[in-house]
């Protein structure tokens, strides 16, 4: 079985956030695929089947299964292309229909996925509670200009805006009280972020529900975000712009663009690299 290893939303062939793609004529068993995600080690592992007018995917954790994974499916578009050539691919995902577009010029890969639809809602009282606990945080940590939300996007996502770059930067949480926590809320990631100004954010996405501490680049949280963002009216100007990882050391950058039409789909874009070895 062929397994590729590339980095979604690299930055100038630097950083990006790893993920592990298989295509196959016929997806493994479920276990199969759970073990081969587990020992790939990346925080996801997208399989895809080609089916009549496109591909059937399903993501893995090396822990779960996942809905949808944005960053795999940036490395599964980029994949694509390179195995089937430049083009828009349907994907069949377990709950949703998107499509993921592949380019392929020169040495620079480039994918961008149209999100399945989003939606959101303030986060209830006892979240945040919580939420603020785990993280070390208290309400006057918290940048009120973009309140605290539950936000989808294809997955699951707790949003929480900081006023200090600082205090993202010292994003600190014990990771297995982390994973016990996000299984019972039904969250995916936990989105931190700071506001450079209205088009430009800085992200860390907690990721304990996958097994790791956090991801480097969250092409579904970007679209949740994104989402939530047009839901409050915010003036993003149809596109946004996320730096993620950089406090990891793997520097992420990823673009969202989308209209003001409630719930439609986010493109999320970004360049993608080959993992050697």
């Amino acid at each position: 079985m062929n397994i590729q290893r590339l980095a979604a939303f690299s930055d100038e062939q630097q950083g990006g956030n790893p993920a592990g793609v298989v295509i196959s004529d016929e997806l493994p068993a479920t276990a199969a695929m759970q073990q081969i995600a587990k020992d790939v080690g990346y925080s996801e592992t997208a399989f895809a089947q080609p089916v009549e007018g496109g591909f059937k995917v399903r993501y893995f954790s090396p822990l779960s299964e996942v809905p949808f994974c944005g960053h795999a499916t940036i490395a599964l578009g980029a994949a694509l292309a390179q195995a089937y050539g430049n083009n828009t691919y349907a994907l069949t995902l377990n709950e949703a229909n998107i499509t993921v577009e592949g380019r392929v010029e020169g040495e620079n890969i480039h994918a961008s996925l149209q999100s399945p639809p989003t939606h959101s809602e303030a986060a209830s009282e006892h979240l945040l509670s919580e939420a603020l606990t785990l993280f070390h945080l208290t309400k006057d940590d918290l940048d009120l200009r973009i309140p605290p939300a539950f936000a989808h996007g294809g997955a699951n996502h707790l949003v929480l805006f900081l006023k200090s770059r600082q205090t993202l930067a010292e994003l600190d949480y014990p990771q297995q009280l982390g994973k016990v926590w996000m299984d019972a809320e039904n969250l995916v990631t936990v989105l931190l972020g700071y506001i450079e100004n209205d088009q430009l954010f800085h992200t860390r996405n907690a990721f304990a529900s996958g097994g790791v501490f956090e991801d480097p680049a969250t092409g579904a949280a970007t679209a949740a975000l994104a989402g939530y963002l047009r839901d409050i009216k915010w003036p993003h100007g149809g596109d946004i712009n996320i730096v993620q990882g950089e406090d990891m050391g793997s520097r992420s950058l990823l673009n969202a663009t989308f209209s003001n039409e409630p719930g439609s789909s986010i493109r999320v874009s970004g360049s993608v690299r080959q993992i050697q070895g």
